[in-house]
């Protein structure tokens, strides 16, 4: 089965069926089942407990886990990649005991909904999620942020019902295992790598805020300011005139001091 493209799997999540996302083999080397939350089916839930036998995680951004008041699980995130479980969750109403396809689909329809709050939802339960990093793939190469990115790229909400791919044995699925799961089963399968090269490629990362003539020791710089997806603060100091063809000198520098964001002289400068 081959790589397919991310435009591909973004349809496919629109559409309302699952893909499987693969992320390195330095990192998880692990394969997930992708769903789109908003779109949640007891049918879908059940293949995931069927036949992916991980664990059934939902993805979310930050401000909806604050929205729906879901703490870290635990106060010091000891794991190795840094998966940012909350509390597990259970819909308030509507359900059984919690662990049946219907009632998990059921908990993930109330935890995703527009008007989804806090009181909709009860802990414990049988539902985990997990809190993406703002910025997605792009700040962490996790099945949490792909599962996210993937579902806003589809024109849903920013999250989705995600499940690791266990073998027969019980051994994590590799890349050729999972190859083979996604013929059997007519899933798309996809890697997070291209993800991230997709998102780099399409989106703007950065945004500028301010520009300013600067003086410093070396000479007289545009000074622009800008701010990627994190709210970090990013200076360019620029000097002369260029087209896109020319080779160009470039310096990356690490600033020191907050008197390079306060301007406070070039002898305050740490470039200066």
């Amino acid at each position: 089965m081959p790589i397919s493209p991310i435009p591909e799997l973004v349809a496919e999540l629109a559409a309302g069926r699952m893909v499987i996302l693969v992320d390195e083999e330095d990192r998880e080397n692990e394969g997930d089942l992708v769903f789109a939350a908003d779109l949640v089916t007891p049918e879908a839930i059940n293949f995931m407990a069927k036949y992916g036998r991980g664990l059934i995680c939902l993805t979310l951004p930050r401000e909806h886990c604050e929205r729906l008041q879901l703490p870290p699980m635990t106060r010091r995130n000891g794991t190795q990649h840094g998966t940012a479980f909350t509390v597990s969750i259970e819909a308030a109403t509507g359900v059984t005991t919690g662990i049946s396809a219907a009632d998990r689909a059921r908990t993930v329809q109330a935890a995703v909904a527009p008007n989804a709050k806090a009181s909709d939802l009860v802990q414990p339960g049988h539902i985990f999620p997990l809190q993406a990093q703002d910025g997605g793939v792009l700040m962490r190469a996790g099945h949490t942020e792909a599962g996210c990115d993937l579902a806003r790229m589809a024109g849903l909400s920013a999250t989705s019902v995600i499940c690791e791919i266990m073998k027969d044995d019980g051994s994590m699925a590799r890349l050729p295992d999972l190859e083979i799961f996604a013929a059997e089963h007519g899933l798309k399968i996809g890697t997070i790598a291209d993800l991230i090269e997709y998102r780099s490629r399409n989106e703007s990362l950065i945004q500028r805020v301010a520009e300013r003539r600067l003086s410093t020791a070396q000479g007289e710089f545009a000074c622009q300011v800008f701010t990627d997806r994190t709210g970090a603060t990013h200076l360019a100091l620029t000097q002369g005139e260029w087209t896109p063809t020319d080779e160009v000198l470039v310096r990356v520098h690490e600033p020191l001091s907050v008197m390079d964001l306060l301007e406070a002289g070039s002898c305050g400068h740490s470039w200066g």
